[in-house]
């Protein structure tokens, strides 16, 4: 079965740092797209970051570039988040999807494996 396990969240002060995991199994991690997603209270769902292509190229969203990086290490992604904001302040949650791009820097559309999420709280 495919399982993912998102861990690292917590509450941290403006300009704190935390490193998200999301640590994965049941299926051949390297062949997979990852991405990031948050979800802020009365908010939709907003992809933060992704590599889905082989060559390794990340998305990130306008509002976290520059302060985040996402990466990918044996079966486990990670969600490094610097410079943290109030408005960073979500639930965050890892997905996979078993399809990878040839090239670039494009989200994939769905996801079909989703991690339960950790929260993150950032205070002013």
């Amino acid at each position: 079965d495919v399982q993912l396990q998102a861990s690292g969240g917590g509450l941290v002060q403006t300009g704190g740092s935390l490193r998200l995991s999301c640590a994965t199994s049941g299926f051949a991690f390297d062949d997979y797209a990852i991405g990031w997603f948050r979800q802020a209270p009365g908010k939709e769902r907003e992809e933060v970051s992704c590599i889905s292509s082989r060559d390794g190229g990340a998305y990130y969203a306008d509002s976290v570039k520059g302060r985040f990086t996402i990466s990918r290490a044996k079966s486990t992604m990670y969600l490094q988040m610097n410079s943290l904001m109030p408005a960073d302040t979500a639930v965050y949650y890892c997905a996979v999807h078993p399809w990878m791009l040839t090239g670039g820097t494009t989200c994939l559309a769905e996801y079909n494996y989703w991690g339960q999420g950790t929260e993150v709280t950032v205070s002013s």
